[in-house]
């Protein structure tokens, strides 16, 4: 456990909870947005399954790559002057995100809100902790803290769903998006409650503990990099493909650099991960469940929200509301899941968690996708049962896994123990849209190209016709199909074809676009039913590998109870 921080004297204890509570609410707010939105962007930015992985794993690589740091930055440097840098750069994640009109746009601001949120996390659950000394106290603050953090995973979806509705209206003259409508009034929202934090703040009590501690930036920049060169080449390869150069260079930087981190935390007085705790067979175990428990529960959020948004065209309430499902139990079930791990052991809540989730993810798995609900399809409110589950499951996992894993080292590494899992768990959020999206668009690809050779074909096109529109991925004729069929015409025009060639050519491509766009729809289909089977597996081999961790809990002594209570209440951060 870290040494006793000092406390200002300056500054209301009042303002400094009102702040915290407010800053985690806001970061979880901007955290879940996207979760709810993804349909949205594919229709409105016309986005590459590459694009769409970019804006929803974005966010999370924000938090991921330096969530070690920013909690011992505030240490050193004092934690209000965190809490407004990370606020301040909220306010910028948000308007950014609200001004955005394309895919681009979109990434950057999600790269700047998850920097934000990454830093709003840690500080805003240290602040609090530092000015309740007393550990019945702190349990009672942190299990609070918890539960603003679930409730903006609950407002998040809501919030989108509800500015979606109600403040849609017809983009300008020029055919240009509204600035000021539908879901960017969402980002507006979340930027006036950043400045409101900021506010707050002013009055709020600082802190730090800069005694004995150092920022290890060797092993920062290794590790940082080395996770953004595997999520780029992961990423890429949704488009690209495995077997490209870029995508093949990135793998093998990434995988350099990691090595290097590894060198360096062996080496290092004080390094960013205690790597000795991989010694623990069961603290092993308990971090690749972190993994690919969490991989498999944001697999299924993300295709959940792209199969539902984007391809069965739902309104952005409708996601909502089934992200309340996903989100809601695990604000709701804050004093069962309390009790549960107190009263019973750790990893068998993990593991009846991971169980829900498998049989979610396997029942979603079996629910037809890709054709709108208008034209026969699904009914939204199918997804509900199983994805309640899902959120049944989610509650159990998020914070039993940190629980299970402190409970596997000596009392004097929990807090390192802590921090390593959930940088574990956040990884395993991050790959989830990431692995997802190269499983469902890869395997939509390959379902698609032999119906749509056949379907052009059959319309007449020439080969060389056939050729130039095959290798236009299926979502580009969901959210693209002008653009599409104007490069068509194009290359066909600059490659010499005569005008009435190209205008047959066109008008054949036409006469098919719903044959076309339907077969489009269900090869995705295919792709996200395969992501939900392939998230059911990874919960299920996370749920048995949770039988083999033989957990030992350390002394009750009074800091590591407290050290516990926090470990499980920074979990949430899910």
């Amino acid at each position: 456990m870290s040494l006793a921080p000092t406390v200002s004297s300056r500054g209301s204890v009042r303002a400094t909870f009102v702040a915290a509570y407010s800053a985690v609410t806001l970061a979880q707010i901007t955290n879940a947005l996207p979760g709810a939105l993804n349909g949205t962007f594919a229709v409105e930015f016309r986005t590459s399954g590459a694009g769409l992985t970019w804006i929803a794993g974005m966010f999370m690589m924000g938090i991921v790559v330096f969530e070690l740091s920013w909690g011992l930055l505030g240490d050193l440097f004092g934690r209000k002057k965190l809490l407004y840098a990370g606020a301040l750069v909220s306010v910028a994640g948000s308007v950014l995100a609200a001004l955005a009109v394309n895919t681009e746009m979109m990434i950057a601001a999600q790269a700047v809100g998850g920097i934000g949120a990454g830093i709003l996390f840690p500080i805003s659950l240290s602040m609090i902790a530092a000015i309740t000394p007393d550990h019945r106290e702190r349990a009672k603050v942190i299990a609070t803290w918890a539960g603003f953090l679930s409730l903006g995973a609950v407002i998040s979806p809501v919030l989108a769903g509800l500015t979606s509705q109600a403040f849609t209206v017809e983009g300008t003259a020029a055919g240009a998006p509204n600035i000021f409508s539908g879901w960017r009034v969402a980002y507006y929202i979340a930027a006036a409650i950043a400045v409101a934090v900021l506010v707050i703040a002013i009055k709020a009590k600082d802190s730090a503990a800069a005694e004995g501690r150092k920022l290890d930036m060797p092993g920062q920049i290794t590790l940082a990099l080395g996770l953004i060169a595997i999520l780029f080449a992961t990423v890429q390869a949704v488009d690209a493909g495995f077997g490209s150069a870029e995508v093949i260079t990135s793998y093998v930087a990434g995988a350099l650099l990691l090595a290097a981190f590894i060198v360096i935390e062996k080496r290092t007085r004080q390094p960013l991960i205690h790597l000795s705790l991989f010694k623990n067979r069961a603290y092993s175990i308990t971090g690749i469940v972190a993994v690919t428990g969490m991989f498999a529960f944001l697999a299924v959020c993300f295709s959940t929200s792209v199969a539902v948004g984007g391809l069965a065209l739902a309104e952005a309430w409708k996601v909502g509301v089934l992200f309340v499902f996903i989100q809601g139990p695990a604000f709701a079930f804050i004093p069962v899941v309390g009790w549960l791990i107190h009263h019973v052991a750790p990893r068998w809540v993990l593991t009846a968690g991971f169980a829900f989730m498998a049989v979610s993810a396997f029942w979603l798995s079996n629910i037809p996708l890709g054709t709108p609900e208008a034209f026969g399809g699904a009914p939204w409110t199918a997804f509900i049962p199983p994805l309640l589950l899902l959120g049944i499951g989610f509650a159990l996992t998020v914070g039993s896994i940190t629980a299970v894993a402190i409970n596997t080292v000596p009392p004097q590494h929990i807090g390192m123990a802590s921090a390593t899992t959930n940088l574990l768990r956040d990884l395993g959020f991050a790959l989830g849209p990431v692995i997802g999206s190269a499983i469902a668009f890869g395997v939509g690809a390959s379902a698609f190209a032999g119906s749509l050779a056949g379907i052009l074909g059959g319309a007449g096109l020439p080969a060389e016709a056939v050729a130039g529109l095959s290798h236009v991925p299926p979502l580009g004729y969901l959210s693209g199909w002008d653009g599409v069929v104007a490069q068509f015409s194009g290359q066909a025009a600059a490659g010499g074809a005569p005008a009435q060639a190209v205008d047959g050519m066109v008008n054949a491509v036409a006469s098919v676009q719903q044959q076309i766009q339907g077969v489009a729809g269900t090869s995705l289909g295919q792709g996200f039913q395969t992501v939900y089977f392939v998230a059911g597996i990874a919960a299920v081999l996370s749920a048995v590998l949770t039988l083999f961790i033989n957990s030992r809990p350390s002394a009750p002594t009074p800091d590591a109870v407290a050290e516990t209570t926090e470990a499980n209440a920074e979990a949430v951060t899910a």
